[in-house]
């Protein structure tokens, strides 16, 4: 069976957001947790996952993550709800 790919957003600790693509959440997280998702989160170190949304394809969730990653830092949260 076929994970649905989807983009994210994380807070790390010092309460920078962090957004990428994934098609297992759980995983990604858990690697995010251990230091491993990416140098970025590593150096910044993981507090939570704020929110994710499924995406049609890698392609979409690749698009939406650059879409998201263009916007000012008080609009990245606000796109998830749109």
């Amino acid at each position: 069976m076929k994970k649905q790919w989807c983009v994210y957003i994380l807070e790390c600790q010092d309460g920078s957001y962090y957004i990428g693509v994934t098609n297992d959440v759980d995983a990604r997280m858990k690697l995010h947790a251990e230091g491993k998702g990416s140098k970025y989160v590593y150096n910044k170190g993981f507090r939570k996952l704020l929110r994710t949304k499924e995406c049609k394809n890698k392609s979409d969730a690749c698009k939406c993550e650059y879409a998201i990653k263009q916007l000012p830092r008080e609009k990245k949260l606000g796109w998830f709800d749109e």
